[in-house]
């Protein structure tokens, strides 16, 4: 969001700064509520990945296939989780202006100042309700807090469960013969599970470089998003 105006700001009468306040406590249950959602998605990729580990290590002739369609699954709960972000990032925005630009002045030793124009960039924000940040933003962040390590884990096993099972592998050459499904060869499953992980790793890298990118560039860095 843009750096706020420098149009002076509105004296707030004692029952305005009541009501602001019932509107942070609005806001910060609105933001928690989110905040569970994501959670429950996560949930929900850890517990698939468990089971789809369960059966395929079950043992030494169980397929590593398991583990490769958990990935379908994975990636739609973090789809799902990225759009719950983008709605959870509008709330938390709200709450972190007020308490910057708000609370915060209030509670400093001294004369109370309050910045000139941020509850206009409040209002604004209200009546063009919008996501602050992009979809792929949003994807890139919550594989950076939690679905690397998902994903992680899912690589390192299916890597392993290739290594060790039937037999431990003896040759690298043996990788592509173990990795074959049915009539697609082990090649091609390889090269899919390469760009799997290269895609994700991407997404991560470009939402990093641009909310590098977004702070540098931001005035205020309590910045709504």
């Amino acid at each position: 969001m843009e750096h706020p105006s420098t149009e002076p700001r509105k004296d707030l009468t004692a029952a305005e700064v009541g009501a602001l306040a019932h509107l942070y406590r609005g806001e910060v249950y609105r933001s928690t509520i989110w905040r569970t959602r994501l959670d429950t998605t996560t949930n929900w990729s850890v517990v698939t990945l468990g089971i789809a580990l369960s059966i395929s290590f079950s043992s030494p002739a169980a397929s590593p296939l398991p583990l490769l369609l958990v990935g379908v699954l994975i990636f739609f709960f973090l789809m799902l989780e990225a759009r719950r972000y983008r709605y959870f990032n509008v709330w938390r925005a709200r709450c972190r202006w007020m308490e910057k630009h708000f609370f915060a002045p209030m509670l400093q030793d001294g004369d109370i100042h309050l910045e000139d124009g941020w509850q206009k960039q409040l209002a604004d924000d209200y009546w063009h309700p919008r996501y602050h940040v992009s979809m792929r933003v949003a994807m890139g962040r919550r594989i950076r807090r939690n679905y690397f390590w998902i994903l992680l884990i899912q690589t390192i096993a299916y890597g392993g469960k290739l290594a060790v099972h039937p037999e431990p592998l003896t040759h690298v050459l043996q990788l592509p013969e173990r990795a074959a499904i049915g009539p697609l060869p082990g090649w091609l499953i390889l090269a899919i599970g390469a760009i799997y992980c290269v895609t994700w790793g991407s997404i991560a890298f470009w939402s990093w470089r641009d909310d590098r990118r977004r702070a540098a560039q931001r005035h205020d860095a309590s910045g709504m998003g």
